[in-house]
C-alpha cells in the first residue's frame, strides 16, 4: 500500500511522542515539521531525523495528504481551518476545538470541501479499551446500567514545563481529560444523550511549582472542578468527575455495570492496563487481552488508521463525528451547571468499528 505524506504542525510537548509512535505505521511518511517557534522546530527535527519547514511549506506540498495539527487548544481550528483550504486532510490533538460551535464550523468546512478531518484522543484503540469493548459487544454486562469515569488531581502546574494554557478558555480538567474517558465511553457504550452537571473553580490564581516558571502565578479562566452525570442511548447513565482541585483519591477511572455484570477499564489516557471484569455472584477476575498495541504509546494510531481509511475508501475511527460529539458532551457540562437543567446532545455518531476489523496478523495493515 502507498504511503500517505504527513506534516506536522506544532512541535510542543506532545510532539515527541506522535513522533516517536508513528515510526511503528509504516503508511505514515513524515515530510516535515513546523512550529511558529521555528528553533522548536528544528530541535525537534534534529532529535527525529526529519526537515524543519514554514508552515506554508508544509501546506504548499503536494506530497501531503495529511497535516497532524498539534498545536495549542486555541489554535486547533484555525490550522485546521488552513490545512483544509490547502486540500489536505487533518488530524488534531485534542479538542477538536475550543467550543462547540468552532468544532462545528470545521466539521462543516470538512464535509463542504469533501475533506476528513479527525481528533485525537485514539487511545480507545488500544489493546485494553478493544478488550473491554469486545467483552461489552459479547454481552457480558447484560444489559448496561451506568458506570463511574473519575480523574482528579491537583493541577498541571505541579509538573508540566508552560502549564498556563491548561487554565485558560480551551483548558480545565474537562477539555484537557474528559476527551480520553467520553470518547472511550462512546466506544463502549455508544452515544450520549444528555448531561447533567455542575463546573466552578475554587481558586482563581494558582501558582506554578514546575520549571521554569516556578513561583509564577497565572490567573484561572475556566471551571477548574467539574461532576455530573451522562444518559446514553443505551440507557446506561454513567457519573463523571474531573478536576484540578483533589489531592488525591482512590477511584478507578473507568467502571462499568450492566445487570449481569461490572468491568473494571484502564486509564483511558493509556492504551493498556488491566481489565476486570466481575460476572454476578462471582469475584473480579483479569481478562486477558484480545487485541494488541497495549504495550507502549501508540499516540498516533488514529493518525496510521486515516491513512489506511484515506487508501481503502472506509471510514476512519478517530473521526470528525466522534470529536464533534465528544465536544458536544464537554461543553454540555458547564451548559448545564449554568442553567440549572440537562441538555440534550444533537450531534450524531457511530460506535468506532472494532479495531479487529482493520487487523491483519495482529496489526493496523488495511
Amino acid at each position: 500500500m502507498n504511503k500517505v505524506g504527513i506534516g506536522i504542525i506544532g512541535c510542543g510537548n506532545i510532539s515527541g511522542a506522535y513522533l516517536k509512535a508513528m515510526a511503528s505505521f509504516p503508511i505514515l511518511d513524515i515530510r516535515g515539521v513546523a512550529d511558529m517557534n521555528a528553533d522548536m522546530a528544528r530541535s525537534r527535527a534534529e532529535e527525529f531525523n526529519l526537515r524543519a519547514r514554514s508552515v506554508e511549506d508544509l501546506l504548499g506540498d503536494p506530497e501531503i495528504e495529511i497535516i497532524v495539527n498539534l498545536t495549542v487548544p486555541k489554535a486547533h481550528v484555525e490550522v485546521a481551518l488552513r490545512s483544509l483550504d490547502a486540500g489536505k486532510h487533518t488530524y488534531s490533538e485534542k479538542p477538536l476545538g475550543v467550543t462547540f460551535a468552532e468544532g462545528k464550523r470545521l466539521a462543516d468546512a470538512a464535509k463542504v470541501k469533501n475533506l476528513r478531518i479527525g481528533a485525537a484522543p485514539d487511545t480507545f484503540l488500544g489493546g485494553s479499551h478493544q478488550t473491554a469493548r469486545t467483552l461489552i459487544d459479547q454481552g457480558v454486562l447484560g444489559k448496561p446500567v451506568g458506570g463511574t469515569a473519575t480523574f482528579m488531581c491537583p493541577g498541571h502546574e505541579r509538573w508540566h514545563p508552560n502549564p498556563a494554557f491548561y487554565y485558560e478558555t480551551g483548558g480545565g480538567p474537562m477539555l484537557d481529560m474528559g476527551p480520553y474517558y467520553i470518547t472511550d465511553l462512546v466506544n463502549l457504550f455508544g452515544p450520549v444523550a444528555k448531561v447533567a452537571g455542575f463546573a466552578f473553580s475554587p481558586r482563581k490564581e494558582r501558582i506554578i511549582t514546575s520549571e521554569p516558571r516556578n513561583g509564577e502565578i497565572i490567573p484561572v479562566e475556566i471551571a477548574t472542578h467539574v461532576t455530573g452525570a451522562m444518559a446514553f442511548e443505551n440507557g446506561a447513565i454513567v457519573q463523571i468527575g474531573m478536576s484540578f482541585d483533589v489531592a488525591g483519591h482512590r477511584h478507578v477511572p473507568l467502571e462499568l455495570y450492566g445487570t449481569e455484570g461490572t468491568l473494571i477499564v484502564p486509564d483511558p489516557n493509556y492504551f493498556g492496563g488491566d481489565v476486570e471484569l466481575l460476572k454476578k455472584g462471582g469475584e473480579f477476575e483479569h481478562q486477558d487481552l484480545t487485541s494488541p498495541y497495549s504495550d507502549g504509546n501508540y499516540r498516533s494510531i488514529g493518525v496510521a488508521d486515516m491513512a489506511h481509511a484515506i487508501r481503502s475508501n472506509r471510514p476512519h475511527r478517530a473521526n470528525g463525528d466522534l470529536a464533534l460529539h465528544v465536544l458536544e458532551v464537554m461543553e454540555a457540562f458547564q451548559g448545564a451547571s449554568d442553567t440549572g437543567t440537562t441538555i440534550a446532545i444533537t450531534t450524531p455518531v457511530d460506535r468506532p468499528a472494532p479495531l479487529a476489523e482493520s487487523l491483519v496478523d495482529g496489526q493496523l495493515s488495511k
